[in-house]
């Protein structure tokens, strides 16, 4: 049996606008995992069982080179578009495809069924990508798995900046510049898969980061799972109607993501901390703005009681909801914060930055203990 996992995520600045072409964010993977084990069926049909599905099997079955689903309302729509996809690739080195069994579980949501928005659709798409791809022996870098897993995942989606899939990929710290999703679906529809990875895409950039050795990440969720896909929609309604503010959001949101990066090449979390903060203002005022509550209350509180232990705090990802984040120095006594966050019904993620190597030609894995 081959087995396959991708971390999770979290925006620590840059969102809303890095869904636009070239303009970065930063993101961290985290140690929790979507987990894909595959294996060769003896049977004539394969089955995908998902253990965050209550175990439900959904069946298929081969017709020629095609993939037939028996059952087409179904939760495995970015499992079946990253199959889609990573067997177009093998049939572009000519491997025969093979009936299989493909097995996800997945971390990233609690036994309970929080949400944690911790990037699951991009994990699972990552996680598939990545097992098919030793499956069927096809010789890939981070690089074309990133492109697979961006396909497979935006061919759903149909917008995102992608950011997420990079993370689940790349690991560690990342700054990300979107691509142009536009261009990819035109592309997507002329050239063949094998030509398409092989191009350079316009804008894409993905550099990882080494965190400032005294940076201590605290993560804190407010119990209420938010939805990413009408925020972006309420985003694009004020995007639309005011476009003067919104460009001037992209270019100070823009500016202040290089600060940030600046400071990681400088190993300066004070300078990364004044980033997250103003980051945070921006994306307060994009709120006001367009009307969209990114910082809820339960958010505000979370990053108050940050700030007045020394912390920079904002929201993470889309807002409304969800994570929020705190860079501190892991000297002080960032414990006062965590007591804090549980007076105020705030639940501690107790998670750690993931990285993941190269070595040999294959995708590693290494854990560094929290606050690296």
């Amino acid at each position: 049996m081959i087995t396959e996992k991708a971390p999770g995520k979290l925006y620590i600045a840059g969102e809303y606008a890095v869904v636009e072409n070239g303009y970065p964010a930063i993101l961290v993977a985290l140690d929790q995992f979507v987990t894909c084990s595959i294996e060769e069926s003896a049977a004539e049909v394969g089955r995908i069982i998902s253990r965050q599905y209550h175990n439900n099997a959904l069946q298929w079955h081969r017709l020629g080179e095609q993939m037939v689903v028996d059952n087409r309302d179904n939760p495995f729509s970015y499992i079946l578009s990253a199959i889609k996809v990573t067997e177009e690739y093998a049939r572009a080195f000519a491997r025969e495809l093979r009936i299989f069994d493909l097995h996800i579980d997945s971390q990233l949501d609690s036994e309970s069924g929080k949400k944690y928005g911790l990037g699951s659709s991009a994990a699972v798409t990552v996680a598939t990508v990545k097992a098919l791809c030793r499956f069927y022996n096809l010789p890939v870098t981070k690089d074309e798995i990133f492109k697979l897993a961006a396909i497979a995942h935006f061919e759903v989606q149909g917008n995102g900046s992608l950011g997420d899939v990079a993370a689940s990929v790349y690991g560690g710290w990342i700054a990300y510049h979107s691509f142009d999703r536009q261009w990819l679906a035109q592309q997507r529809k002329y050239l063949d898969l094998r030509t398409l990875i092989d191009l350079p895409w316009p804008d894409l950039k993905i550099e990882s980061l080494k965190a400032p050795s005294n940076l201590q990440l605290l993560i804190g969720w407010t119990g209420k799972p938010a939805s990413t896909s009408q925020l972006v929609d309420k985003i694009s309604l004020f995007k639309a109607r005011q476009q003067k503010e919104y460009h001037q959001f992209l270019e100070e949101s823009k500016h202040c993501i290089q600060r940030m990066v600046d400071g990681f090449h400088n190993a300066d979390l004070e300078a990364i901390k004044n980033e997250i903060r103003y980051n945070r203002e921006l994306l307060k005022q994009l709120g006001t703005n367009s009307g969209v509550h990114i910082e809820t209350p339960i958010l505000n509180k979370l990053c108050q009681i940050a700030e007045d232990f020394g912390g920079a705090a904002k929201t993470s990802g889309a807002g409304g909801g969800d994570c929020g984040i705190v860079a501190i120095d892991r000297n002080s006594n960032f414990k006062q914060v965590l007591t804090e966050w549980t007076a105020n019904k705030i639940e501690q993620l107790p998670l750690s930055v993931h990285f993941i190597e190269n070595i040999k030609g294959e995708i590693k894995h290494r854990l560094i203990k929290k606050g690296q």
